[in-house]
């Protein structure tokens, strides 16, 4: 095919990996790794210059959410459905369970990375309330 007609991206691969660029913004996709294992979640991060869209292709998932404050606050769950397109929004505090299986969509802007994005260390409320949320979505 021509590549100056259609670009054809896969991963297989664990982690995080950009795939697509164009102008502004990327699109990437997330699997498993362990440092996304319940007990393994110390932070949450949120960037300050993008909204950061997830789709869920395959597998199961869970967005926790921190609030939007200085500091991250609570852990808010939200399952993620597959197909579903879940913004979530500039400086709100995030992370994500994911099964072993699973494989996230993610479209942010091209230039997402340390220099615009903060992260906050979990409080051992945080941390508990993310592993009672784990068995309940029987990620342990």
């Amino acid at each position: 095919m021509d590549e100056s007609l259609l670009e054809i991206q896969d991963y297989d691969g664990i982690g995080f990996k950009p795939l697509i660029f164009f102008g502004s913004w990327r699109v990437a996709i997330l699997r498993y790794l362990d440092d996304l294992q319940p007990d393994q979640i110390d932070s949450m991060e949120r960037h300050t210059e993008t909204d950061e869209v997830f789709v869920l292709l395959r597998g199961h998932g869970t967005l926790i959410l921190g609030g939007n404050g200085v500091k991250s606050e609570g852990a808010f769950s939200q399952t993620m459905e597959i197909g579903r397109l879940y913004n979530v929004k500039q400086f709100a505090w995030h992370t994500v369970l994911l099964s072993h299986d699973a494989s996230v969509l993610l479209i942010e802007n091209h230039d997402t990375d340390e220099h615009n994005s903060e992260y906050d260390t979990l409080s051992a409320g945080q941390r508990a309330a993310i592993l009672k949320i784990a068995q309940r979505d029987h990620f342990i």
